[in-house]
Parts: structure tokens; C-alpha cells; sequence
């Protein structure tokens, strides 16, 4: 009798062990961020869980699984925008409407576009040809194959999936990021590999009014531009979104609010030619005219500041997320810059990024390669914006995978062509949380600036 209780013991002891560690085990299984009380796991399966009070949750309807090294990941490129958002504006950071970031609307796949764009980049041949013969030539192939050195958490997406624009406005906001600058060409006008883009403006600012961020436009280099068709794009853009609630404009030392236009590689146009633009005298002004507002040309070389001056521009922003690449994106010149810049009443916005590696489409370019060091590259960048005491800091990029420039979410990927770089041993958010921290940190500091 005793030795049949010793085994019923035992047995009991053992069935206790096996039961605790089965519970061990799947409360690993709960996603990162998930509250205590959600046991077993089941915030894998969000139709069978309950949306947490103050919480924000995803429904996915459909999904395409992609490799991630034996693991799965849900891609949200979903037919009839699969994905559902709840969230409470309440519940996310106040946006800082001083903090803006370079937006990239320019990709596609197969389910939205019929084809994948710009994921499938060329490789860019170097301009020597006895050093471009040293290395590959072709396009990626998507979706294991795609033109970054990362892999985003969301896959090969469409711009056009308005589930995309919403998941990226809203990790946005949880980035307390107020300004989104939105890469722009002028209607039925694209970039080298790229399509027409202007009929998703109004989407995203539709989105993007949702979650109290502003939308204001980063005019590229297209085909043509000069004064004058600067000057009817500049008024198309007034015209079609200045009366949205979610068209930026930025209040000036007077009061008087104008909408703010970064210019990108303004440096190909000559200053004269600029002038004539926005110059009071010019012939084709746009001072004093309904269209008129703040513009932003690109600082690269030293010598631009004088040029950018002359144009009549009203500031300079330097984009480029390479620390000493080039005079403007060098972090050691941005106090002298901002000095300059004060004694000609004019804008400085430096551009800080989380780091820079193009070589999925430049192969040859890997000196220019900013590592991450972890999020350290970060904020260097952020500390330094910050001791120059501007009055806006913008962010290269939101989503520019192509130069590895993005704070977008990514995750581990191997596939038969390539391993992935990722943000591990950190969360696919951690440079989000980065800007967050630095958005925050940046609203004191001008408190204190202003005082």
C-alpha cells in the first residue's frame, strides 16, 4: 500500500511539472508587448482575443507567408486593405510637428500594381567601366529578393494598399513623428524606376489626417523643372491639397502660417534661374501670390549655401544620412551652418538618419556604408541636430530601403540569395522608439530655447 502511494505521488508530482512547463512554454509564445493577462499564447491569433482597452490591434484577413529563416512572417499586403486599425489618438504620443521625415510612396507588387516596383531595382553600374566590370549587373527579383540590404516587416508591399499607408502613418505617430514629407512628382511623372504617383496624395493625407500628422510635399528633380513649371506645380499642389486638414504649413516668427517645400538636388538648377521664381522681381515670382511659401533647397557642397542664398531660397536642408559624405550631411559643420544661416534669416533643417548602405543597388559603393552600431549612429545624429538648435530636425527616411536609410519596421530574412541585415538583438520598432525618445527630448529643448 505504501509503495503504491509512493507511485501515485510521483505521478501526481510528474503530471503538476509537465503541466507547468506546458504553460511556460506557451506563454513564451505571446507576442512582444502583449499584457500578463493574455496567457497561452493567444495573442497569436488575434481573432480569437479581445481588443485590450487603450490598445491598438491589427485584424488580418489574409495573408502571404515569406521565409524568414525557417520562420513565418505575415505580409500585410492585403486585398480591400485587409488590415483594420483601432487606435486611440489619446493613447499615442503627442506628434511633433518640429520633427518630419522623408516618405516614400513609390513601391509595388503584383497584387496592387501588376508587377513589383522598385523592389526589383536595377544594379546600378559605376560610372568607371573598368570598375563596373568588377561587379554584378541585372534586377533583384522579389519577393525573396529585393533591392535593400533589409527586409521590412510588412514584405514586398504596394503604396497603394491602404493598409500599408495606415500601418506606416500610425508606427509614424507611435514615433510621436508630426510631419510627413511625401516624395513627389507632378501628375503622370515618375522617377527612373518608378510610376506615377500623384493620384495617392490625397490617400495618404486622408490617412494621415487620422492620426493628426500633417503632410507636407519633397518636390523631386523631375523631368523639366525649371521656374516656371515650378511655379504651376507649386500652385496645382496649393490648389488640389492647401484646403485639406492634413496640408502642413509652418507658422513663422510673424505668425503667418505657409506651406514648407523641401527641394531636392536644387543645386541642378542654376541660382538665376531660381530667382525667377522666388525673387520679388523675378519674372515668373511666386512672392506675394496665393501659392507663395516656405522652400528648402538641398546643402551638399560648401558652396551651395552662397548659391541657395542668391536663389531666394528660404533655407537649406541637407538630407543625406552619411556623416562626412558631404559638407552639408557632415554633423561637425551643422553649428556653423546654422550661424550662417542666422545672419542670412534664413532655415536650417539638418538631416539625421539611422544609417546608410545602398549596396543592393550600388554594389561598388560600400564606402559610403554607415553602420547602424545598434542605434548608436542614431543618435549621434539626433545630438548633434540638436546642439545646432534648429528649429526643425528632419529624418532620412521613414522608407527609403534602397539606401538603408529607413526607421520602418524590419525583420530577419534569409532566403536562397541572400541574408538580410536586421536591428537585431533589438525589436524590428527600435528605431521608432529611437525617435520617440529623440522627438520628446527635442520639444524641451526648444522649451528651453525659446524661454
Amino acid at each position: 500500500m505504501a509503495r503504491f502511494r509512493r507511485k501515485t505521488c510521483i505521478t501526481l508530482i510528474g503530471l503538476i511539472l509537465c503541466t507547468f512547463l506546458i504553460m511556460i512554454f506557451l506563454k513564451s509564445l505571446r507576442p512582444e508587448g502583449t499584457s500578463f493577462g493574455n496567457p497561452f499564447g493567444l495573442g497569436l491569433f488575434p481573432q480569437l482575443s479581445r481588443l485590450e482597452s487603450g490598445k491598438t490591434q491589427i485584424h488580418i484577413q489574409e495573408d502571404t507567408a515569406a521565409t524568414r529563416g525557417g520562420s513565418t512572417n505575415i505580409h500585410k499586403n492585403t486585398a480591400r486593405g485587409g488590415m483594420h486599425f483601432e487606435a486611440k489618438p489619446e493613447d499615442l504620443p503627442v506628434p511633433n510637428y518640429n520633427l518630419h521625415v522623408f516618405y516614400y510612396n513609390w513601391y509595388g507588387n503584383p497584387q496592387f500594381d501588376g508587377k513589383y516596383i522598385h523592389w526589383d531595382h536595377p544594379l546600378l553600374p559605376h560610372w568607371d567601366s573598368k570598375v563596373a566590370s568588377s561587379f554584378p549587373r541585372g534586377r533583384h527579383s522579389p519577393p525573396d529578393d529585393i533591392g535593400s540590404n533589409f527586409y521590412p516587416e510588412l514584405g514586398a508591399y504596394s503604396s497603394r494598399d491602404p493598409s500599408v499607408i495606415e500601418a506606416h502613418v500610425l508606427q509614424l505617430r507611435t514615433a510621436a513623428v508630426g510631419v510627413l514629407a511625401l516624395s513627389w512628382y507632378p501628375p503622370g511623372m515618375k522617377d527612373d524606376n518608378g510610376e506615377p504617383t500623384d493620384d495617392l496624395v490625397l490617400l495618404i493625407m486622408d490617412i494621415a489626417h487620422k492620426y493628426q500628422v500633417k503632410v507636407t510635399f519633397h518636390i523631386e528633380p523631375y523631368k523639366g523643372r525649371d521656374d516656371l513649371s515650378m511655379f504651376n506645380n507649386i500652385k496645382y499642389i496649393v490648389e488640389k491639397y492647401g484646403d485639406h486638414p492634413a496640408f502642413y504649413r509652418y507658422k513663422t516668427n510673424t505668425g503667418l502660417l505657409h506651406p514648407l517645400f523641401y527641394v531636392y538636388d536644387s543645386y541642378l538648377i542654376s541660382p538665376e534661374m531660381w530667382a525667377r521664381l522666388l525673387k520679388d522681381t523675378g519674372q515668373h515670382s511666386i512672392r506675394n501670390t496665393p501659392y507663395d511659401g516656405i522652400f528648402i533647397g538641398l546643402l551638399v557642397e560648401e558652396k551651395h549655401k552662397t548659391g541657395i542664398l542668391t536663389a531666394g531660397f528660404d533655407g537649406m536642408y541637407t538630407y543625406f544620412a552619411t556623416n562626412g559624405f558631404s559638407y552639408g550631411s557632415s554633423h561637425r559643420n551643422w553649428k556653423s551652418i546654422k550661424r550662417f544661416c542666422d545672419s542670412k534669416n534664413l532655415m536650417f533643417i539638418p538631416s539625421v538618419g539611422p544609417g546608410y548602405i545602398d549596396t543592393s543597388i550600388r554594389p561598388w559603393n560600400f564606402h559610403n556604408t554607415r553602420h547602424r552600431i545598434n542605434g548608436k549612429y542614431y543618435e549621434t545624429a539626433f545630438s548633434a541636430a540638436l546642439e545646432a538648435r534648429t528649429d526643425i530636425v528632419s529624418i532620412t527616411s521613414f522608407n527609403e530601403w534602397h539606401e538603408g536609410t529607413q526607421i520602418e519596421k524590419a525583420v530577419p530574412k534569409t532566403s536562397a540569395l541572400n541574408t538580410y541585415q536586421d536591428y537585431l538583438p533589438h525589436k524590428p520598432s527600435i528605431y521608432l522608439d529611437i525617435t520617440r525618445k529623440w522627438a520628446e527630448r527635442f520639444t524641451k529643448e526648444r522649451e528651453k530655447w525659446l524661454i
